[in-house]
């Protein structure tokens, strides 16, 4: 695999599993060092990058605290002396129920992580890239970004919110050599999904009955879009937000 990102360093944040950890294997398996976070401390991801023969470390890390956000990427700038690439993944889906039932505890857990989190993520990272003159951010936001779910009402309003947050921050910064992006993913096989679904067979195939293309996707296929656009492939690719869902919402 060609190693076009050589010498170049990468955050993914929600790291340690699901759409995080093949976006990491794909960074690493293209000579980038990966900086893997995530509030769970599981060193499976790094392992599996150690053992491929790429670079990487962990740091523990809750995307909605703002001093663990700055000390990740205090720790990353210290270790590498650079930031290139960052994929602002992690996410939860909070507690299902109709909004007139939805708890202010789910709303704010949900809001804190998925848009608190990524905000704060940019806002510690993009100064280096300013100071760099260069990189390129990708947010992971939902299809429940671009339509709406019933009974996700904090989940779809904190995708929408960071649909509009990534095209700001592109706009902001489209003249500073930094792009900014969103990914949209459809239904996944991660373990989010399997908390959905229970990992019942019958759940699992409605799941996938659902995607106009027969099934759910894979986690790498949505690292493959990350990938494309930290690339210089995607160079006028900016403030996009990207389905990646099987054709979901051209339905």
């Amino acid at each position: 695999m060609e190693k076009i990102f050589e010498n170049k360093v990468a955050i993914v944040t929600g790291g340690a599993f699901g759409i995080g950890r093949a976006t990491a294997l794909a960074f690493a398996n293209r000579g980038a060092k990966v900086v893997i976070a995530d509030w769970i401390e599981d060193n499976e991801t790094l392992n599996l990058i150690k053992a491929s023969g790429g670079e990487g470390i962990f740091i523990k890390c809750d995307v909605s605290k703002n001093e663990d956000v700055k000390k990740m990427i205090d720790k990353t700038i210290s270790t590498y002396g650079r930031l290139d690439y960052a994929f602002n993944n992690a996410g939860i889906e909070g507690t299902s129920a109709f909004t007139h039932e939805c708890s202010e505890e789910t709303w704010d857990k949900t809001i804190n992580v998925n848009l608190k989190g990524v905000w704060l993520c940019m806002k510690h990272e993009i100064p280096y890239m300013l100071k760099q003159g260069k990189g390129v951010i990708v947010n992971t936001a939902s299809i429940a970004g671009l339509v709406g779910f019933q009974g996700l009402p904090a989940y779809v309003a904190s995708k929408h919110a960071l649909v509009g947050l990534t095209k700001t921050a592109a706009l902001e910064y489209a003249k500073q050599g930094i792009r900014v992006n969103a990914v949209c993913p459809g239904v996944i096989k991660t373990p989010m999904v399997d908390r959905m679904t229970g990992k019942e067979k019958e759940a699992e195939k409605q799941f996938a009955n659902m995607e106009p293309v027969g099934r759910m996707g894979q986690p790498e296929e949505v690292a493959e879009t990350v990938i494309w656009l930290c690339s210089d492939s995607a160079s006028f690719v900016t403030g996009d937000a990207i389905a990646v869902d099987g054709g979901w919402i051209a339905q």
